[in-house]
């Protein structure tokens, strides 16, 4: 067996490989793939440049087992994520072998953190990620579907248009929006919140909004689609003040019509988020539905040493003796 990158005259075997999909899916697949191998700007660029996903194939016998697609996080690259992985029916070596080469590949290259989001319902899958290439679950998310959604008040929440000034602002919010047990891995730096030189290029459009009370940032909120169809709503807020939830959700869907006669829009729901159970209490009086869970898996390459110990933990024959300076 062998790992190499994903090259165009791979396509007719995909092709075959993914047969399976609905034709939509197929071509939507297809699609994503093709245009990887196109961005020869970003294959040659170092990690702290990226801006496109990369694709990798595991062969043998010239045979195509398995896929897998990596995407650095704008404004963060050393933040990897995974967001495809594809292997033969019941091939799940394939699969460990794949995260495996990934993990070592883009940790040489300065990679500090790996996450996956996977659908709960994929009990195999998840398996593979937390036994078999050593992740953690770190909660979940949920996408609500804003079915025939009518809010309760004409008001929309006087949000304006994000500016990379607002950066640190918004990163500070959402790290004091997560539960501790999560921050050390979910936590954002600001440069993932200033529009990337080459955001044109990424492979989905997020508009953002901010809302300050007088010099302090109370509220955040994204729009983001990949087929300019399908918009997920994501807020930010800040737990020290009281929302009406329906004037968020007003503006965003107001945005959102000024653009698209048509769309289906949902609501994403950050169960690791302080405020989640308080969220998720107003989704079920709203008769909304929740349409997907998906386990947010991490990885980190490293652990954090605390600088102010001097700790030495000395394995002797059996003895477990512990010796400070």
């Amino acid at each position: 067996m062998r790992i190499r990158k994903l090259f165009c005259f791979d396509y007719p075997k995909i092709k075959k490989m993914i047969s399976y999909l609905g034709s939509d899916e197929n071509d939507k697949f297809l699609k994503a793939l093709i245009e990887e191998p196109a961005g020869i700007l970003n294959n040659v660029l170092p990690l702290a440049w990226k801006f496109k996903p990369e694709s990798y194939i595991l062969l043998e016998n010239n045979e195509i087992l398995g896929i897998i697609t990596v995407a650095p996080t704008l404004g963060n690259p050393y933040k990897i994520s995974i967001t495809r992985l594809v292997f033969k029916k019941d091939y799940y070596v394939v699969g460990k072998q794949l995260i495996e080469f990934i993990i070592a590949k883009y940790g040489a290259k300065g990679a500090q953190s790996f996450t996956v989001f996977v659908d709960e319902s994929h009990d195999e899958l998840c398996d593979l990620f937390l036994k078999g290439c050593g992740f953690r679950q770190c909660s979940y998310e949920n996408l609500w579907k804003l079915d025939n959604f009518t809010p309760q008040t004409d008001k929309k929440a006087p949000f304006r248009v994000c500016q990379n000034s607002d950066a640190k602002d918004v990163a500070a919010l959402y790290n004091n929006e997560l539960n501790n047990l999560y921050k050390p891995s979910m936590e954002r730096l600001p440069g993932e919140y200033i529009e990337p030189f080459f955001e044109g290029f990424a492979n989905c459009y997020k508009n953002r909004y901010v809302l300050y009370d007088n010099d302090r940032l109370i509220a955040y909120l994204s729009l983001t689609t990949i087929d300019n169809w399908n918009f997920i709503i994501d807020i930010s807020l800040n737990n020290a003040y009281s929302f009406d939830y329906d004037e968020i959700i007003n503006f965003g869907l107001s945005e959102i019509k000024r653009r698209k006669s048509k769309f289906t829009a949902f609501i994403k729901h950050r169960q690791y988020a302080q405020n989640a159970d308080i969220f998720e209490e107003y989704l079920h009086k709203r008769n909304l539905n929740c349409i997907q869970t998906q386990c947010v898996f991490v990885k980190d390459f490293y652990r954090p040493v605390k600088q102010s110990e001097n700790l030495f933990q000395v394995f002797l024959f059996g003895e477990n003796n512990v010796l400070t300076n």
